[in-house]
């Protein structure tokens, strides 16, 4: 028991921390829970609001990093004034890397517009790509968009090799390769069945949508494929030009480099501040507080403008909007609200701890579990194929080569 209890510290450190493993697990389950409430508020309620449900989980990020910093100062000797006032500093720092050290703990100086951009940019890259998946599913079949929509694995991959100038690994092609092809045998593999397993599965934030004929099968598929495409892309840019170059975990990282900075701010945040602002600032941030500031800072954006689809789609007859009738309506959603951004704001803290690649086909273990909870809670048993267990083993086995590959990179 104590050997076995050494080597899980052991992976656990070389995969980021306790908390990083924590997180993942977390990430997980939560997925898992919003996948069956999105099934659960449309086929049960029968309120089907998908891009509703969309817009309030994305809205709730916002309530994040709030969250977060009230954690911290009950948990913590910090303050809440040096909490706030050390992340702006390292926001500072990240988007003006050239900055004297006056400059930066003079808030008057943050570099709002550069932050406008980078917050407009992170907002594209995580709503774009399930508008066009929430697009998609109406025009193709489902088991298509699921399949090509988890290719992102392979092109985060793909992706990180070529924006990073950086040589491909045989090992990580290997194991994206093998769960790229696990995701295709789970999606297909059940389809011989009358209950088609992919519609578990292709739930997402945005809820589940009643089965309808496919009406432009191509047109979804390449939406699909560039939503894939996208959300690939935007992995690997967040992890290269997002994440803090001065993270613990960013640093172990190779594949992957920071915003360029000048030699003259090469030295450390406890070096280019004076002394006497040593005391109100923290460095590091404590685990998760930077992303969880840009996830909230995404929150907010999406509160503020993508309510302005709503009344469009019931004009077009697209989505007529509707306010929950029940108690258990509102709750449901509040559930859905909650697990969403458990799922997406871990998925953020682990893209800096962990890279694209690996976040990527660790994501697609909720492929897995949301297929083992519809077989065993939902009663579709008969989903379960020689194939669909061999798809969901390539999964386990993919990221667990990629997790080894982790641990012998730091």
């Amino acid at each position: 028991m104590h050997i076995l209890h050494a080597a899980v510290t052991i992976i656990a450190v070389h995969l980021g921390g306790r908390p990083a493993v924590v997180l993942f697990v977390a990430c997980l389950l939560a997925f898992v829970a919003e996948t069956q409430l999105s099934q659960y508020v449309q086929a049960n309620l029968r309120f089907r609001q998908p891009f509703l449900i969309f817009y309030v989980v994305h809205s709730s990020f916002a309530l994040l990093f709030p969250l977060h910093l009230l954690y911290l100062r009950l948990t913590s000797e910090h303050s809440l004034r040096s909490l706030w006032s050390s992340v702006l500093v390292a926001v500072h720092k990240h988007l003006a890397p050239t900055a004297s050290s006056a400059t930066l703990i003079d808030s008057t100086n943050f570099p709002r517009n550069r932050f406008y951009r980078l917050l407009a940019y992170l907002t594209t890259g995580i709503t774009l790509p399930g508008l066009l998946w929430f697009i998609a599913v109406t025009l193709a079949p489902v088991t298509d968009v699921t399949a090509l929509w988890n290719t992102n694995a392979f092109f985060a991959y793909v992706f990180s090799v070529l924006l990073s100038g950086s040589k491909w690994d045989p090992r990580r092609l290997l194991a994206v390769s093998i769960a790229t092809a696990g995701v295709l045998a789970v999606v297909y593999g059940g389809t011989t069945s009358g209950h088609d397993a992919s519609d578990t599965i292709a739930n997402s934030s945005m809820g589940a949508r009643s089965r309808v004929a496919p009406t432009a099968p191509l047109v979804g598929d390449l939406l699909t494929l560039v939503a894939s495409l996208i959300y690939a892309a935007y992995q690997v840019l967040y992890k290269m030009y997002a994440a803090l170059p001065n993270d613990p975990e960013v640093q172990t990282d190779a594949l992957y480099s920071p915003l360029p900075v000048a030699e003259s701010s090469t030295e450390d945040a406890e070096d280019i501040l004076p002394a006497s602002a040593h005391e109100n600032f923290i460095h590091p941030l404590p685990f998760g507080l930077y992303p969880n500031f840009l996830t909230s800072a995404i929150g907010i954006c999406t509160l503020l403008v993508l309510w302005i689809p709503v009344p469009i789609l019931d004009a077009l007859d697209i989505e007529h909007f509707e306010m929950p009738r029940t108690t258990l309506t509102y709750g449901v959603i509040a559930g859905i609200a909650l697990t969403g951004a458990v799922f997406n704001a871990g998925f953020m803290v682990l893209l800096a701890a962990w890279g694209p690649i690996v976040t990527s086909v660790g994501s697609l273990l909720t492929i897995v579990l949301v297929f083992l909870s519809d077989a065993v809670f939902g009663g579709a048993v008969e989903t379960v194929t020689v194939w669909s267990l061999l798809g969901c083993g390539a999964i386990i086995a993919a990221f667990a080569i990629l997790a080894y590959d982790l641990t012998k990179r730091r």
